[in-house]
């Protein structure tokens, strides 16, 4: 499955405080999972965006209905295709 990375900022006033935000985890994992996504990691940041999750997709429509649904609580992503950087070798060397 191609994997996808996805920053996020989350929209202020929507929470409370951040037990309120950490809860709402698992719903978001449960929407991926319901995309037949699977999270491989999510980082909270420091800077300009709040959160980077990785996850693996079926395809793309698949990537963007997960995107979709994390935005219901209040989190607005950018999705992008990442690829791996060894298939990044390989690709250059089929030039």
């Amino acid at each position: 499955m191609p994997t996808y990375a996805a920053i996020a900022n989350v929209e202020t006033g929507q929470f409370q405080n951040a037990q309120e935000l950490a809860a709402i985890w698992g719903d978001v994992r449960a929407d991926l999972e319901a995309q037949d996504c699977d999270l491989r990691d999510a980082y909270v940041l420091l800077g300009e965006r709040d959160v980077l999750l990785l996850f693996d997709a079926p395809d793309r429509e698949a990537a963007l209905q997960a995107s979709i649904a994390a935005e219901r609580y209040g989190i607005d992503m950018q999705t992008m295709e990442a690829m791996d950087v060894e298939k990044l070798g390989d690709i250059v060397e089929d030039l």
